[in-house]
């Protein structure tokens, strides 16, 4: 697939998985990391050495590492992180650029990143990913209605992998599952506090009506989830 041409302000379903299909989450650490990542390399400034070096991140909340005062500038963002679901061999990010060559910039910093931790921590050499990111342009209000439950609903591919065929039976099972499912940014969006500082969610959350709304919602999607409507975009 051709990627898009990348403009500031227009959003982007972005997603990638582990090299040969193989799983780029091996532990929670896995998780933890990516996700800090995610966090830290959203940043014009480089990332100095002390934060992707980390041997275990423990706190659910993403923030810098203390720093005196005047040792680092703030933060300028490339993207604003819209959503993120990461699953065993694969993620998904739902991005909307900021600067020029931003999202660019943003994923060489996170896929490099993270694979030099991965390699680091588990003695390996070589590429982890599958090739560069897979990339396309959500235009139209009609398909962003749609993707942010298509990321945040994937880690029902776990436990309830008929969703896709809509033939799930047990839906308090289901949104019970995404409700203590970690590694995404669903639980902030309704309300629940996860990884609030990763995601700028104030757009998305006025779109859909606020947490409350959202959560209703996302019942309701999974009921009449058809693939059809969302085949374009999803990457897989």
């Amino acid at each position: 697939m051709k990627k898009p041409k990348f403009v500031n302000n227009e959003i982007y379903h972005i997603y990638n998985r582990g090299v040969e299909k193989r799983n780029i989450f091996l532990d929670d650490d896995d998780y933890f990391r990516f996700i800090h990542d995610i966090f830290e390399f959203n940043d014009e400034n480089p990332a100095e050495n002390i934060y992707y070096k980390l041997s275990r991140i423990k706190s659910y909340e993403v923030q810098p590492r203390k720093i005196k005062k005047g040792e680092r500038e703030a933060r300028k963002l490339l993207v604003e992180i819209l959503t993120f679901c990461l699953m065993p061999n694969h993620f998904h990010l739902l991005l909307r650029q900021r600067k020029d060559k931003g999202i660019i910039k943003f994923m060489h910093k996170l896929g490099t990143g993270y694979t030099m931790s991965f390699n680091q921590r588990r003695e390996r050499v070589g590429p982890l990913f599958q090739g560069r990111f897979k990339a396309v342009l959500i235009q139209q209000d009609s398909h962003l209605i749609h993707i942010p439950y298509y990321i945040h609903l994937n880690p029902l591919d776990l436990k309830y992998p008929e969703w896709k065929n809509t033939e799930i039976k047990n839906f308090r099972g289901a949104l019970k599952f995404l409700e203590t499912y970690r590694w995404s940014s669903y639980q902030d969006y309704i309300g629940k506090k996860n990884f609030p500082s990763v995601t700028q969610r104030d757009f998305l959350s006025k779109f859909f009506g606020g947490p409350g709304q959202y959560k209703k919602d996302t019942i309701n999607w999974i009921r009449e989830f058809s693939f059809e409507e969302i085949k374009d975009f999803i990457l897989e």
